[in-house]
């Protein structure tokens, strides 16, 4: 991977993406979520692999695979005007095809490409598969890593917004915004077990789900910055104030300090 291969990488980002933008602002808007987003997984991947030791190519690798691990949200939206995969379809894959018609990686290296294209492809499911190795398994870690830290700032941006006014919100809500939490959810994050997405019934289920994320964590460095930006703390928050709810965050907030702590020994 060279540089100015990671240079063409984004002109053609900003050229692509800037084909989405039109007179309606609902769309505009959330166009604009991923694009922000995108740009900004890019900024937590470089702090992430600062962190790390690893070699430059991995760390080239490593932003090409940020700046396009959504690239097929766009599209997404364009379709079906909603960004849950469930209700349209899997994003990662419609990205992956994305890239290939528009050969977009066609200049790359036939295994680096296959790396890009493989942590692209895992990056948003429950697991990674078994037997993942070598800069495969690294790579899809740190893009699920420095996703999550990215989304975490958004939902923290996102829940004050909506609170503060709920008829002016323009973003889409993907799940019904009931006062209510599915039992079953709050137990996987009492036992550190991940959730799917398809146990999702409500937006305090998806906050619950949120707050399991640390669960699926891959890097102390990771963990620190979630802990130092109080993301957990916010999104418990809006959460409702139960008892069982309070456990929940408990069990989290122990989860990050117990292997924060150990990284640190």
């Amino acid at each position: 991977m060279r540089k100015e291969q990671l240079k063409e990488f984004y002109e053609w980002f900003d050229k692509y993406v800037a084909g989405f933008y039109g007179d309606d602002d609902y769309v505009n808007a959330n166009i604009k979520l991923k694009d922000d987003h995108s740009r900004r997984v890019c900024e937590e991947m470089l702090y992430i692999t600062g962190e790390l030791n690893l070699t430059a190519n991995q760390n080239l690798t490593a932003e090409v695979i940020a700046l396009f691990h959504d690239i097929g949200r766009f599209e997404q939206f364009k379709r079906y005007r909603t960004y849950s995969d469930n209700r349209s379809v899997d994003h990662s894959k419609l990205g992956l095809l994305v890239l290939r018609q528009e050969g977009i990686l066609e200049g790359v290296e036939e295994n680096e490409r296959r790396i890009i294209e493989k942590a692209i492809e895992y990056h948003n499911i429950k697991e990674l598969p078994a037997g993942l190795d070598g800069d495969v398994l690294l790579q899809s870690q740190l893009i699920r890593d420095a996703d999550k830290l990215d989304i975490y700032y958004i939902v923290s941006e996102y829940y004050k917004k909506y609170e503060q006014d709920p008829q002016g919100f323009t973003l889409e809500i993907e799940l019904p915004d009931e006062p209510v939490y599915s039992k079953d959810v709050l137990q996987s994050v009492l036992e550190g077990r991940r959730i799917d997405y398809k146990q999702l019934r409500s937006w305090n289920d998806m906050k619950l789900c949120e707050l399991s994320w640390v669960y699926d964590v891959n890097f102390a460095v990771t963990l620190k910055k979630i802990q130092k930006e109080g993301f957990l703390e916010m999104i418990v928050g809006f959460l409702p104030r139960t008892d069982e709810i309070a456990a929940a965050a408990e069990a989290v907030r122990k989860y990050v300090e117990k292997h924060t702590a150990e990284n640190d020994k």
